[in-house]
């Protein structure tokens, strides 16, 4: 196995000093469009050694990254790019193409041809790949402004992320400038919830316009070590990856375990998987039966984090302490503080449910972009919510139930769709499932479930219904099911409810 550190791309590996080298001459290029220290830049880009140097380019000219998202097509990149203020844009050739009205006059744009390994793993048609006239290559344009630029170590990046939201346009995390002993604290966080020290072999599958993969590649880097990325996730391409690299650290979402457990039992056997040592999950609510049986084929290397893009991560928890605390998401963990309040303001105590504030010391402090009231509504006591809803217990374990702007409110009663949606993960024959709130004229909402099934299951929306009535109370089983081919995610697996109810609330219709 090759120690030197790097990137692994499919059968391919890109040296860190390569990596360098090229982010030298990013950083050069960017200078020259008059690119400097606090000026962001965007990228629009699958998984690829190229976002990593782009990101590498950019800290070394202390300009601030807007990714955006893959998904995201015109109007929604021109409103970030816009909001952001950036003044170039690297954009991956197939995705630009049908987005161009999308880049506001002013922004410089760089468009990169994807990787072979890319275009096999999108089934990328010729005609998405022809260049685009008028605009600059990037790989002449690496290669140019290379051979003039100075080699330096990997360092920090700044990124300006969007926060998804559930209501109105996204905004921008704006963050100040950290102190040395506040970079110093970040890299101490980073290291704990990663597990990350020098020499490891990380694999990443989830999108690098999300923080918790970018985080994670750059920081085993910075630390020597090396990093397999896939093009995207694929359940068996993962094991497969896992035992050729012999991978040590792993992050990923739940849905990848749901997916992974779907996997049969001849062909988990088949991968080797005692090389992994740290698996870190976060993004959405897990189902204790899946987190089990994670735990019980791969051993007590399962972690989990929770936090925010606002207030950063605040709460981590091991094996160890999610089988004595079934799930809980974790405690505080550096000095970091959590706290619950009720609607009335009141500070509550264990048990008692109510939104989630919480903040990690030591970390910069931040503003939305141009949206300072709504940074101030987020805040009591020092402490930021990212909408969330849960409760401590008496050990000061955080639990989760919802999000406060999906809570479904039926007959007075809070419902919390995500701890139906984690009952039904569990249920054989069901692949996916969302739950929203529709209106109702008695009791202002009822719950309605929009359920994916394997290709080979049987089940009515009786079964559903009579699976959540076993477990859960009956006012939380879903009044109306409807069996659908596939719901809304984004490319990190993150159920995107407002979609759910665009495409499918105002119809409901079952499927044949």
């Amino acid at each position: 196995m090759d120690t030197v550190s790097g990137v692994w791309f499919g059968q391919r590996f890109f040296k860190l000093e390569a990596l360098q080298a090229r982010a030298a001459g990013i950083a050069e290029g960017l200078k020259a469009f008059g690119v400097q220290a606090g000026d962001v830049i965007s990228v629009y880009a699958r998984n690829s050694p190229t976002v990593i140097e782009i990101a590498m380019g950019a800290s070394q000219v202390g300009a601030t990254i807007a990714p955006v998202n893959t998904a995201w097509r015109a109007d929604e990149i021109a409103y970030i790019l816009a909001d952001s203020r950036a003044k170039v844009l690297f954009a991956q050739v197939d995705l630009l193409r049908d987005s161009l009205k999308g880049v506001p006059a002013g922004v410089k744009v760089i468009v990169c041809d994807p990787l072979p390994e890319t275009v096999e793993a999108y089934g990328l048609k010729p005609e998405a790949l022809a260049p685009l006239d008028g605009y600059i290559r990037y790989e002449p344009w690496v290669d140019a402004c290379s051979s003039v630029a100075e080699r330096r170590p990997v360092a920090p990046v700044s990124n300006l992320f969007y926060t998804s939201g559930t209501t109105g346009k996204p905004k921008g995390v704006v963050r100040s400038p950290a102190t040395p002993e506040q970079a110093a604290h970040r890299m101490k966080v980073l290291e704990t919830c990663y597990g990350i020290t020098e020499g490891v072999h990380s694999l990443i599958t989830t999108p690098l316009y999300h923080v918790f993969a970018s985080a994670h590649a750059l920081t085993t880097l910075a630390k020597k070590g090396t990093v397999v990325l896939l093009p995207h996730f694929d359940a068996e391409g993962l094991l497969s990856a896992v035992q050729t690299h012999r991978v040590s650290h792993l992050q990923l979402v739940p849905t990848m375990f749901v997916r992974l457990l779907r996997l049969s039992e001849s062909v988990r056997r088949q991968y080797d998987v005692s090389s992994l040592r740290h698996v870190l999950h976060t993004g959405a609510p897990c189902s204790p039966e899946v987190k089990q049986k994670m735990i019980d084929w791969w051993g007590p290397v399962i972690w989990e984090q929770y936090g925010s893009t606002e207030s950063g991560v605040c709460v981590l928890c091991n094996t160890e302490e999610w089988l004595a605390h079934p799930g809980t998401v974790g405690k505080p963990f550096l000095g970091s503080r959590v706290a619950i309040y009720g609607a009335d303001g009141r500070l509550l105590g264990p048990r008692e449910i109510g939104d989630v504030y919480m903040r990690m010391p030591g970390s910069p402090d931040f503003t939305y972009l141009g949206r300072e009231e709504a940074r101030r509504a987020i805040e009591r006591d020092g402490l930021i919510t990212a909408g969330d809803v849960g409760y401590l217990d008496e050990e000061g374990y955080l639990y989760l139930s919802d999000r406060r702007a999906d809570i479904v409110i039926s007959g007075g009663t809070n419902i919390y769709p995500a701890e139906i949606e984690t009952v039904l993960s569990g249920m054989p024959g069901v692949r996916d499932s969302a739950v929203i709130g529709l209106p109702h004229e008695e009791f202002g909402e009822q719950l309605a479930a929009f359920v994916v099934t394997d290709p080979d299951a049987k089940l009515t929306a009786e079964a559903i219904q009579s699976h959540v009535r076993e477990r859960l109370a009956g006012y939380k089983v879903p009044r109306q099911v409807t069996f659908v081919d596939q719901l809304p995610r984004d490319d990190g697996g993150k159920l995107l409810r407002r979609k759910v109810r665009e495409q499918f609330a105002s119809t409901s219709r079952a499927r044949s």
